[in-house]
């Protein structure tokens, strides 16, 4: 949690010396120390358009050097900023005609950690498909960006306990439908 804490306080710093002085160079450092996970969150939610999920990266950045008089602290800067991503998102996919999104109302394909077992993947990429697109957006910043219930809530607009209830729900799900997984899983360690 130290980490954490120097990382916040270095984002802190930086965020200071652009306010004070438009400091480009602070800027640019705070997007490389963000650029890899707000392209990576926008990835998941573009279902896999990397050139796509670039452009709302770039959108957010811009955004991002916009309004950054507007952040406050409240929460660290990278919460802020996937907040900024999330709402760019959610104006791409509003835009985008309903032929175009193949009448697929889910919005994030996969959360799930690397696994080496190709079945494994398959099936829970099925089961990420099957929960709700509120569960899979929840657990995608919960659980794959590994942000807090709180800063889920702040980054999605979503009440905390929205988040809370989508996050328990969705996990619960995954659980029961994986759950011959576990079993075969246990039989082989016996």
């Amino acid at each position: 949690m130290a980490d954490s804490a120097a990382e916040a306080r270095i984002d802190q710093a930086l965020v200071a010396r652009v306010l004070l002085g438009s400091d480009q160079h602070a800027f640019e450092q705070l997007l490389r120390r963000h650029q890899g996970m707000v392209r990576a969150q926008l990835r998941r939610l573009m279902r896999g358009d990397d050139a796509a999920a670039d452009d709302l990266a770039q959108e957010a950045f811009l955004l991002a050097w916009r309004k950054l008089d507007q952040f406050r602290g409240d929460a660290r800067f990278s919460t802020w900023l996937y907040r900024i991503a999330y709402s760019c998102f959610l104006q791409a996919y509003r835009k985008k005609s309903p032929s175009s999104m193949d009448g697929d109302d889910e919005v994030v394909e996969q959360l799930a950690a690397p696994v080496h077992a190709i079945d494994l993947q398959l099936d829970i990429d099925r089961a990420m498909q099957r929960l709700s697109s509120s569960e899979q957006t929840v657990l995608l910043h919960c659980v794959q960006l590994g942000l807090s219930h709180e800063e889920a809530s702040y980054v999605l607009a979503m009440p905390l306990g929205t988040v809370k209830t989508h996050a328990t729900r969705g996990k619960a799900k995954l659980k029961a439908w994986l759950a011959p997984w576990r079993e075969a899983a246990g039989e082989e360690r016996t």
